[in-house]
């Protein structure tokens, strides 16, 4: 194993120090990120979190336009509740704060206690649970949370930015997961540095349908296809699920270690194959935005926009992984 760390203990206190040595809009205090002009008066703060390793998700999406606070625990673990709580408060403008949690057994059950212990905070909670790839796995119960959380966040966040009230933020929240449907593929396992090997074994030869973010089985394995076969196996997978229709926000979304150029080729097929359902890509983001530390592979997340959604996701953004119209 190769990897660019002082320990495997240390490497996540690290990165959020390199974190907020690169970025002066940013604090880190007790593992929590936040913003740090600190909260805005009067505005719903938005707080999420997650076990580290899916970087930029989610302390790189703490921002003007975003979140106000993230909580990110040890490689692929929840962040423990005394973090959500410290986040919680930081988040606090006095107008409550939303909780956008991921659809994991860990995420959940934390988040919650923490809720119940902010007695002094009003506190609501959007769950994300855009993936069709299974219904229930050994993480979660009913559908796990992926790529749909940044569309949540960045969404979320705009109308939070405008001054909407803690009610219509988590409304139009549930809305955008409601909209929202993910699938993803793997073509190699991920190596955490405390394993130093490889989280699953995949031959040369096969690829994993439907994976989830930190390395779960998904629907199947298959042999190694053309992106073009392995593109439409995923939007087969969620136009099943939610037809796609009218004007839809794509994401085609790298898993750590697949190359840029492989994620445009995955994205022209995409948005062939959403042409051919007589839908239009309207907006897109193609990158690493919701990783599984080096895993090879792709995610596709699909939102079906209306009006009010398009307009809150053109809203200026100002993050490290995320900026646009400042």
């Amino acid at each position: 194993m190769k990897k660019l760390i002082n320990t495997a203990e240390s490497v996540v206190e690290d990165a959020l120090n390199g974190l907020a040595a690169a970025h002066p809009s940013l604090r880190v205090r007790d593992r929590v990120v936040y913003r740090a002009e600190g909260p805005r008066p009067g505005k719903v703060g938005l707080v999420s979190g997650g076990g580290s390793g899916h970087e930029p998700l989610h302390a790189a999406f703490v921002g003007p336009g975003m979140l106000d606070a993230a909580c990110p625990g040890e490689i692929f673990t929840s962040p423990v509740p005394d973090q959500i709580i410290d986040a919680t408060r930081a988040a606090d403008g006095g107008a409550g704060v939303l909780h956008i949690v991921k659809n994991y057994t860990g995420d959940v059950l934390n988040f919650e206690m923490a809720a119940e212990l902010c007695d002094d905070v009003p506190v609501a909670s959007v769950l994300v649970d855009d993936d069709v790839a299974v219904q229930d796995s050994l993480y979660t119960a009913g559908r796990r949370g992926t790529g749909a959380t940044l569309f949540v966040e960045k969404i979320a966040g705009a109308l939070a930015e405008e001054g909407a009230p803690l009610e219509e933020v988590a409304r139009v929240a549930r809305e955008v997961d409601d909209h929202s449907r993910s699938f993803g593929v793997a073509l190699t396992s991920c190596v955490t540095p405390a394993a130093g090997k490889p989280t699953f074994d995949l031959p040369e030869d096969q690829v994993e349908l439907g994976i989830g973010i930190h390395g779960e089985p998904g629907r199947s394995r298959a042999p190694m296809a053309p992106a073009r076969e392995l593109a439409a196996l995923a939007m087969e997978a969620i136009h099943g699920d939610l037809p796609l229709r009218d004007d839809l926000l794509v994401m085609v979304n790298g898993m750590g270690g697949t190359p840029l150029i492989e994620l445009y080729v995955v994205f022209a097929e995409v948005e062939a194959f959403v042409r051919g359902k007589g839908a239009r890509v309207v907006r897109s983001l193609v990158g690493n935005y919701v990783t599984s530390l080096d895993m090879q592979g792709f995610s596709i997340t699909v939102c079906r926009l209306n009006g009010e959604l398009t307009r809150l996701w053109d809203a200026p953004v100002e993050t490290p992984g995320l900026r646009w119209g400042r």
